[in-house]
């Protein structure tokens, strides 16, 4: 932050749905990550030089009260605040404006929290989006700055406590793997896998899933963003299951594609082989100081190859392609990797190089509607500071030969 200068981050709205309705709580990340606090209507103000140091780094909460406790539950006192957040001043959000105007006649720039996340594409008005406009009528005399550049770069690098917190969202996501292994059979629905998921997660106290499931059968697997999970699983198909479990907030993000009636056909073991390859070959890539763009360019050649032993392309296809289109795309039109932490799609930069202690997912596919099938494989890593990337997942079945195993022995 530059000097003299104040950072403010507020919670999320819950949003409503429509008559009473509303949607479940989701906390804001960015407050979450740097306070611990999980309560709708908080604000944590940073100030580092505040000529009070008691204001230094503040939190307000709502004020609670015996209604309150009786038709929505205890919410947290200012000893519980200091406890979760180690931040020791605590006021009640009533007193948020006559606090906020004495420090801002200390302060000369304003930090604001907007959402720079490369795929954000948010219509609805935040509670951060009105208290920036509060902000600029209230305050027109002061510099403005952003919070996002400084977030992005810390909440990419992890934490030791934040990669075991993924390692146990993982593990969490093996136990309903191994449990639909047992599930899956010709004739099941794509929503009845969903739901043995859905209970071995909460079974083991995860969060939930970590984003919305993705299972998806047969020619559904080339809608990369395939969410309805309403069709009827039939022998011979493939399933592409993309789906993970989150714990204390932090996602795990799983990829696998396993034959509906327990056996891959040559054609279909050919190309999971292929995906398998290329997703081994880019881990392998995973060091410190390497750049995005040379990873991505690299990860192409490699799935090129694969794509070409395949049939699927031939070398006139690759005699036509542009930098642009390169000929894999027909083939494999998604990124191969993106940062996971307290979002799926997490924070991170691609225009800077690696660097220890990323997590990142690796997830190649390839997909063919004209086979009416589609192919990804992922995992979640961890790039280390020397040798290769560690595998948070690998200890989930990903072999063919494991996975048809695992799937006749029921």
């Amino acid at each position: 932050m530059q000097s003299n200068s104040i950072a403010v981050f507020n919670s999320n709205d819950i949003y409503p749905v429509s008559a009473d309705s509303t949607l479940p709580f989701q906390q804001h990340r960015d407050i979450y990550y740097l306070s611990g606090l999980d309560q709708e209507e908080s604000i944590v103000v940073l100030f580092p030089n505040a000529k009070n140091d008691k204001h230094k780094e503040i939190a307000f909460v709502k004020k609670t009260n015996a209604h309150i406790a009786v038709w929505e539950g205890h919410k947290l006192t200012k000893e519980e605040v200091t406890e979760r957040s180690g931040i020791a001043t605590v006021y009640w959000l009533e007193d948020f404006e006559s606090v906020f105007f004495k420090l801002m006649a200390e302060a000369e720039t304003i930090y604001f929290n907007t959402n720079e996340h490369s795929r954000a594409a948010t219509e609805v008005q935040t509670r951060e989006d009105r208290f920036i406009q509060y902000c600029k009528q209230k305050f027109p005399a002061h510099k403005v700055a952003k919070s996002a550049p400084i977030l992005h770069q810390l909440r990419s690098v992890k934490q030791p406590q934040e990669i075991e917190a993924i390692k146990q969202a993982c593990d969490i996501t093996e136990k309903g793997f191994r449990r639909a292994l047992q599930f899956i059979k010709p004739n099941v629905w794509e929503y009845e896998i969903e739901a043995e998921f859905a209970h071995e997660f909460l079974m083991n106290r995860a969060d939930g899933f970590a984003y919305t499931p993705i299972v998806a059968s047969g020619n559904n697997a080339n809608v990369l963003h395939y969410i309805e999970n309403n069709k009827q699983c039939k022998a011979g198909e493939v399933i592409l299951m993309d789906i993970a479990a989150a714990y204390a907030k932090y996602s795990s993000d799983l990829t696998r594609v396993v034959p509906v009636s327990g056996k891959f056909t040559d054609r279909q073991k050919a190309v999971y082989d292929a995906v398998l390859k290329v997703k081994n070959e880019a881990t392998n890539l995973l060091v410190p100081g390497l750049e995005w763009k040379e990873y991505n360019a690299e990860v192409g050649k490699i799935m090129t190859s694969e794509l070409l032993k395949l049939k699927l392309i031939d070398k006139a296809d690759i005699q036509n392609e542009t930098k642009e289109a390169p000929a894999f795309r027909k083939y494999f039109m998604h990124g191969t990797s993106h940062f996971l932490g307290l979002d799926t799609h997490d924070y991170g930069s691609q225009s800077v190089p690696m660097q220890a202690n990323m997590v990142l997912t690796v997830e190649p596919g390839i997909y063919i509607p004209e086979e009416k099938m589609g192919f990804r494989l992922e995992d979640n890593v961890v790039i280390q500071e020397s040798g290769k990337a560690l595998n948070l997942m690998a200890n989930i079945p990903i072999e063919t030969d494991e996975i048809e195993t695992l799937m006749n022995n029921k």
